[in-house]
């Protein structure tokens, strides 16, 4: 299988995930137009299956080093699946109450908070087990971090008040944050650190996530249905509204927003030999930035804030990068 070998690599490939994790919800953004986020989300679970196995097959089953796909798959013992598949399980209602919040508030409000606090949680939850990195300079990042999201929460009491907002996306992501930041350890502990030469009953990377994607599409079916049935907001949705009121390209778009997202996890687990799972994770959470960019300048959901709003932003803009920076170095001090 392909590895991931240097720090410095782990580092770009986690730069892909951050772009990944911050720009798969455009694709929810643009199909929203046209149909509730529930419909979109069938499309989406799928294409992080799809995604997983063909990688697996592929760039999991090439080269001389570690396990191949399949052999993996046989091999893992019960404890890695029930970790891999309990870690999709707890993402996708993590996820789709982040969606839901997305489809209220907007990706400027939604990412920064709900992925900003699972950042904070998955951060501590993964240092305490795997202890890889600086952890002065890895918790002042997170330290930014929180000061990104309280920037970001006053940015929207602000723009709340002169929209007429309500706050119900702000709690939703909140809940999406806190259930987000736990996932990840499950799919960690599934996981091999040692990727050349694998633990025998942990699954390399490839296979961890192809299980955790398992554990997102066959969770569909209780936590999506429940959307669907009792919705959030507006009407109940039929399951026969999926074939009516669908097309080839809304079907399209939530594959793709299913593919994006599931590249970022890929190559997040891939760098974790090197980089380590909170590192990793922490990084690959810098999408809360890219979300808010996406939000601020071309979705322009904050459009018509007043000065002091923008000022926010910019400030929460400027505590991310911040943080994200002392992220990446506390692991080339330690």
């Amino acid at each position: 299988m392909l590895i991931i070998d240097s720090y410095t690599v782990a580092i770009a490939c986690l730069f892909i995930t951050m772009i990944c994790w911050g720009s798969w919800a455009n694709t929810q953004k643009l199909a929203g137009k046209l149909w509730p986020f529930q419909l979109f989300y069938w499309d989406y679970a799928l294409g992080i299956v799809l995604f997983a196995l063909v990688f697996g097959l592929t760039a999991g089953s090439i080269g001389e080093e570690g396990r191949s796909f399949i052999e993996d798959l046989w091999q893992g013992s019960k404890g890695s699946y029930t970790n891999a598949l309990a870690g999709g399980i707890i993402f996708n209602i993590a996820n789709l109450l982040l969606v839901a919040s997305i489809d209220i508030a907007g990706m400027a409000v939604a990412f920064p908070v709900g992925i900003g606090l699972a950042l904070i949680i998955g951060v501590v939850v993964n240092y305490y087990w795997t202890p890889i990195g600086d952890p002065i300079l890895l918790f002042a990042g997170v330290l930014c971090v929180v000061l990104a999201i309280i920037l970001d929460a006053r940015a929207y009491r602000h723009i709340s008040k002169d929209q007429k907002i309500s706050s119900l996306g702000i709690w939703l992501a909140l809940l999406a944050g806190i259930l987000m930041g736990f996932f990840y350890r499950f799919v960690a502990a599934a996981t091999s650190l040692n990727f050349q030469d694998p633990q025998e009953g942990l699954f390399t990377p490839y296979t961890s996530v192809f299980i955790f994607s398992l554990g997102v599409f066959l969770s569909n079916f209780l936590w999506n249905s429940l959307f669907m049935r009792f919705p959030i907001q507006g009407a109940k949705i039929r399951f026969s509204d999926y074939f009516r009121k669908g097309n080839p390209k809304l079907h399209l778009i939530g594959l793709l927003g299913g593919i994006v997202w599931c590249i970022g996890m890929s190559l997040s687990i891939l760098s974790s030999s090197e980089a380590g799972f909170a590192i990793s994770y922490g990084l690959g959470q810098g999408a809360t930035m890219v979300a808010a960019i996406w939000g601020v300048f071309v979705w322009k959901e904050f459009k018509g804030a007043s000065r002091p709003t923008l000022n926010l932003i910019y400030l929460m803009f400027f505590f991310f990068v911040i943080g994200i920076v002392l992220i990446i170095l506390s692991r080339i001090a330690s």
